[in-house]
């Protein structure tokens, strides 16, 4: 493949949480970040991610930290399926199947986009240099696996970035 890995991870801990944040007595990723295991998903979501062993025991703390406001708390890990693509044209291939600007000067290290990737429901963030983590469900985890492969295909790429 053109200079890319891409992995299917363990199974992770997703808890997603909703309520009107502004009032949480913990810290929030800015608008489209990923910061500190925590995605920021819309106005009122976020998505919350770790040990998948850890899951329901932050669902929990979660539930409890906010009892005494409207919130819903969910655990989601089960549901999800996550990938890392790694290498100097992960950029390239996420751009071929996403509707978002992915150009260095545009997408940097912590912002995240939900979107889609290939026509499926999905959500990815730039982790660190040449380094992304995608989000998708776990019902279309093969086929998102499979269009990956087929976009970081050798002398596929037309190295825009």
């Amino acid at each position: 493949m053109s200079e890319i890995k891409i992995e299917m991870l363990p199974p992770q801990g997703m808890v997603s949480l909703r309520c009107d944040y502004s009032k949480a007595p913990f810290s929030i990723p800015e608008t489209r970040k990923f910061a500190d295991g925590v995605a920021w998903m819309s106005p009122d979501e976020l998505l919350f991610i770790g040990d998948y062993d850890q899951a329901e025991s932050k669902r929990a703390e979660l539930s409890e930290t906010l009892k005494d406001q409207h919130h819903l708390a969910v655990n989601l890990s089960d549901a999800r399926a996550m990938f890392r693509l790694t290498g100097p044209n992960a950029r390239e291939v996420l751009a071929k199947g996403a509707p978002v600007d992915l150009s260095p000067d545009a997408f940097k290290i912590g912002d995240l986009r939900r979107t889609h990737i290939g026509q499926v429901a999905a959500m990815f963030w730039m982790l660190e240099a040449d380094v992304f983590n995608l989000v998708c469900f776990r019902s279309v985890a093969g086929h998102v696996n499979d269009w990956l492969e087929m976009a970081a295909r050798d002398n596929s790429l037309p190295h825009y970035f």
